[in-house]
């Protein structure tokens, strides 16, 4: 049963890319960046050695601990991705749940990535072991320390696999994840502001909280290569056997329940039907703003957006050289101004093929601007509280509340920007939105470098256009903030015109860009 999930792991991989270029180069990174990092795990888990004992071990718990972690929440974003993650496409197999466990885990160890672990796993054999007892025990310590990784990323995938084809769950997916990207910030912003203490007494807190786990047993056996860490990796491998009975459990659970993401939804109409304009403009704008409240994509962008510049706020006000006043204000404010209008850079991307419809129906350039004005004035409304309240919160931590005026003013004029900026790449570098069931897939396959040049190209746009009206307000000219808006507008609707007009003279070649199969 290993061997038959193994070889369906492998044809899958091949028939993935079997005629498709894109997808062979891309593949080609994916082993390069798996080399990379065995290397380089393997490098810096041996350099270990070359500290203390008690600063050795420490590291190697956390660590552990931290590779533990990466395992369990990797699979999560690529749900919906890799045929393998998912007991639903199995589930009409006639497969016990025993047959199940042992076939998805042995096609979880096939791959670039868990030997990449491995390798990083090896060098810590080297980094933290001090005898030949700790190097032996840490051979067996480190195919615990994997099986754990692989067997709990499994039970909580599985668990959770019902939950995450609904769009609810992506939903709490998607929150989750930026909440947990935030919170590795926080040791950051401790430490820059004096609470954590020394790095060596936060890095022995954290060792001490991940102490008893099985990752930080593995990890402390090997260190300590005494009977008693023998006793820790057998604590471990019953661990692991433990949870390999829990996750047949789950799997049995699964394969005979209904699947949630057929039950029937209601659709809802949209609060602001009643207070839209009439016509295609107000058409438009309803359509984003059930896009916005239903795409989870879109939606963890926002929240990214906001998350990231409220870390951005605290970080940039710590320290002697950190900001005040105005300035840090109107940064944290720019900063989330920017992240929500770069991601109207593939404003078509969303419709997909969808979008057929509204190109049998634009008649002239001005259709197609009507288009993007609806876009753009339903990105503004759901944006222009959002940036009042990253304003109000930068104002206050700089110190006066009237700084949030000049805040707001430059940031809703940087959005405008970015949307004008968004427009252009939109017409001239569209791609494909995956029909996934994932927040974090953002392009079709063979279209990353796509996507990545369109983000860049935009970022860069708007940096250099906002720079002669945003940048004086950030060295302290505020009442230069009252220029921006009508700047950031002339730019939109400038962006709006040229856009309209490359897309509207290749709107086939747009159409069957984002309408790529995925």
């Amino acid at each position: 049963m290993a061997w038959l999930f193994v070889r369906l792991k492998l044809r899958l991989i091949a028939g993935n890319l079997r005629g498709d270029a894109m997808r062979q180069i891309g593949f080609v990174f994916t082993l390069v960046g798996a080399a990379a990092a065995a290397c380089g795990g393997l490098v810096l888990t041996s350099l270990l050695r070359l500290a203390p004992a008690d600063v050795a071990a420490d590291a190697g718990m956390v660590l552990f601990t931290l590779l533990a972690l990466i395992w369990v929440a990797g699979p999560l974003l690529v749900f919906g991705v890799d045929e393998t993650l998912d007991p639903a496409r199995l589930s009409l197999f006639p497969l016990t749940a025993g047959q199940m466990a042992v076939g998805m885990f042995a096609a979880s160890v096939t791959g670039p990535w868990p030997l990449a672990s491995l390798f990083t796993l090896l060098g810590a054999v080297f980094g933290l072991s001090r005898d030949v007892s700790g190097a032996l025990i840490g051979l067996v310590a480190v195919l615990f320390q994997l099986a754990f990784c692989l067997v709990a990323s499994r039970v909580v995938t599985t668990a959770l696999s019902r939950v995450l084809r609904t769009r609810r769950g992506r939903d709490l997916l998607a929150i989750g994840v930026v909440f947990v990207i935030l919170l590795t910030q926080v040791p950051n912003l401790l430490l820059n502001r004096g609470i954590g203490g020394a790095p060596r007494e936060l890095l022995r807190s954290l060792a001490e909280a991940v102490r008893w786990g099985p990752p930080g047993m593995a990890a402390h056996a090997i260190a300590d290569g005494s009977f008693a860490g023998l006793a820790e990796v057998a604590a471990v491998g019953v661990v692991v056997l433990i949870l390999a009975d829990v996750w047949v459990v789950v799997l049995r659970r699964t394969m005979v329940r209904s699947d949630a993401s057929t039950e029937v939804g209601s659709v809802r109409r949209s609060r602001f039907d009643g207070l839209l304009p009439a016509g295609p403009l107000g058409a438009v704008v309803s359509k984003e703003l059930k896009y916005l409240r239903r795409e989870p994509r879109g939606r963890m962008g926002w929240i990214a957006a906001v998350g990231i510049s409220g870390v951005l706020m605290f970080s940039l006000s710590s320290g002697p050289n950190g900001l005040a006043g105005a300035t840090l204000a109107v940064s944290a404010a720019c900063a989330g101004a920017l992240m929500i209008g770069l991601q109207g850079a593939n404003a078509f991307g969303i419709d997909g093929r969808a979008l057929w419809m509204n190109a049998i129906v634009y008649s002239s350039r001005r259709d197609l601007r009507t288009d993007l004005a609806g876009r753009h004035l339903a990105v503004s409304l759901v944006a222009a509280p959002l940036l009042a309240l990253l304003s109000v919160a930068g104002a206050l931590v700089a110190g006066h509340a009237v700084w949030a005026v000049p805040a707001l003013l430059a940031s809703i004029g940087l959005l405008q920007i970015a949307l004008g900026v968004g427009a252009v790449i939109s017409v001239v570098l569209p791609y494909t939105y995956p029909e996934r069931i994932n927040a974090f897939t953002s392009a079709a396959p063979g279209q990353g470098g796509v996507a990545f040049a369109g983000s860049f190209g935009a970022m860069l746009g708007t940096s250099l256009l906002s720079a002669p009206v945003v940048l004086p307000v950030l060295l302290g000219l505020t009442w230069a903030s009252v220029l921006v808006v009508p700047y950031g507008l002339a730019v939109g609707v400038g962006g709006r015109r040229l856009a309209a007009t490359i897309g509207y003279a290749r709107l086939p070649d747009l159409l069957a860009a984002v309408s790529r199969p995925s």
